[in-house]
């Protein structure tokens, strides 16, 4: 693969590559170029001029080109799906999802930039200011860094380039160093559907350093990233001489709370939904399991016996629901986290053993509330350390400790419990009776504290992107 630099495929610049592997098998997949900083001046050179042109394009064609791309995606829906799975070590199940949202999303950002309406102030609201009119206007921000993770690159994809195109800004990719293949292969489909030179771009390289060039460029004017909060603050501060837009979505410790009327059958599938989805790799997947004492032991039985009907295997093998870390430095970072969950007082009932870029299922009993997973130790794999409590009160006191604030969850039978919870907690979005894995294309996504910054979804991503303009037409009525 090669990146996307004015509506053409090149090398890097002194011809550095990086190489692709299936994480599951260790095998080579292919190359893409290690970009230099030279490429970052380039690229970003054509992103300025692109967007002025793709600017002038109407929304109704732009919309129509959206909809050219998603005719080509449709043509390579499954091996785009093969490329997402062997690069990221997904189940092949998984991947062929994750391309399918791809359909609902650009669709919806579509339509609702077809919305973008300015609204009309009348002069009479405000004394002295009786023959004056105002109205607000939309613009593009201009040159908008999307920087994309691992764990969903497509949904991310679809999150950030949608609406940066559909609102008239040239859009420069930064796709994960260590799956970019399916990113790059959708940037050739928009250009081959017709976006504007310039418009859309790709720079694949390592992240602490391509990632800083185009962060630190004075002509990046929007930075949208998903990714860990130490990879936000250093992007923040990277960027900050030329304070661009920014819309940052970061880590996550979300709470689960099983209260003793909570439904304990419920909420062990939500648990296999909500932690072992994408082998544990989610944002906002649920990593504290607060259960009330009276149900702790039950719960944990439960959960065993359920996550050893899980089916492991080959990732290609659509019967196949578990695949492996992204690489094999990330299981052992698991690994390492829960010996010191161990160490700081855990059990382990289930699991705890890694094989490779595999690491099993692994439940940890008797997790003291001072343990760090408990409040700040953000464990991205299939872990469900469970730490027990007496009060919603207490459940509530465990789970606004951490400095993470993106969702969180409750399971209780009691609605006023359950609101009391959802206003209490202190993270940017609540599920009730259901795993705090959950995210809609048209919902605002996003956290407190060091969650990140603003919000992301059809409903708000256009926020980010856009600039608001006031034009005032003064003395027009007297």
């Amino acid at each position: 693969m090669k990146n996307i630099v004015n509506g053409k495929q090149c090398d890097a610049s002194n011809g550095a590559v990086i190489e692709v592997f299936n994480p599951s098998n260790g095998k080579l997949i292919d190359t893409v170029p290690n970009s230099t900083k030279e490429d970052v001046a380039v690229a970003v050179k054509h992103a300025v001029a692109g967007q002025k042109a793709w600017a002038k394009v109407p929304v109704y064609k732009r919309g129509e080109i959206m909809m050219k791309f998603l005719e080509l995606v449709e043509v390579e829906r499954e091996a785009l799906a093969q490329t997402l799975s062997q690069e990221t070590g997904k189940p092949i199940t998984e991947a062929r999802g994750e391309i399918g949202n791809i359909f609902i999303s650009f669709k919806a950002f579509v339509e609702k930039a077809k919305h973008l309406y300015g609204s009309v102030i009348p002069g009479e609201n405000e004394p002295g200011q009786e023959n004056h009119m105002l109205f607000t206007m939309r613009e593009p921000l201009g040159v908008v860094l999307c920087i994309i993770p691992f764990n969903f690159p497509c949904d991310l994809f679809d999150q950030k380039v949608a609406p940066t195109l559909m609102a008239g800004n040239a859009a420069i990719v930064k796709p994960s160093t260590y799956n970019p293949l399916t990113l790059h292969r959708l940037t050739e489909l928009m250009v081959e559907a017709g976006v504007s030179d310039g418009a859309i771009q790709i720079l694949s390289g390592d992240g602490p350093t391509v990632g800083t060039w185009l962060a630190e460029h004075p002509d990046i004017h929007g930075i949208s990233l998903t990714a860990s909060t130490a990879v936000g603050i250093s992007v923040t501060k990277a960027s900050a001489d030329h304070l661009p837009h920014m819309a940052l979505e970061l880590g996550g410790n979300d709470a689960f709370i099983l209260c003793e009327d909570g439904d304990v059958d419920l909420a062990v599938e939500e648990t296999i939904w909500g932690r072992m989805y994408n082998t544990g790799q989610v944002c906002c997947a649920s990593k504290r399991f607060l259960v009330h004492n009276s149900l702790k032991d039950a719960f944990a039985k439960k959960l065993v016996e359920r996550i050893k009907k899980i089916k492991r295997g080959d990732i290609a093998d659509p019967a196949t629901q578990l695949g492996c870390l992204i690489n094999e430095n990330a299981a052992k970072k698991v690994e390492a986290e829960v010996e010191k969950t161990v160490q700081q007082g855990g059990k382990i009932v289930l699991g705890g053993k890694r094989d490779g870029a595999f690491y099993d299922p692994t439940v940890i009993v008797d997790v003291p509330k001072t343990a760090d997973v408990a409040i700040d130790m953000e464990i991205f794999g299939p872990v469900v350390p469970i730490i027990a409590f007496d009060t919603l009160d207490e459940a509530i006191e465990i789970a606004n400790k951490s400095k993470f604030g993106l969702n969180g969850c409750i399971f209780t039978a009691d609605m006023k419990k359950a609101f009391k919870a959802a206003s209490a907690l202190e993270c940017g979005g609540v599920v009730i009776n259901g795993a705090s894995f959950f995210r809609s294309f048209e919902m605002p996504f996003g956290g407190y504290k060091y969650s990140g910054v603003g919000t992301e979804g059809v409903m708000s991503t256009y926020d980010a992107v856009t600039k608001t303009k006031t034009v005032v037409l003064k003395n027009i009525t007297g």
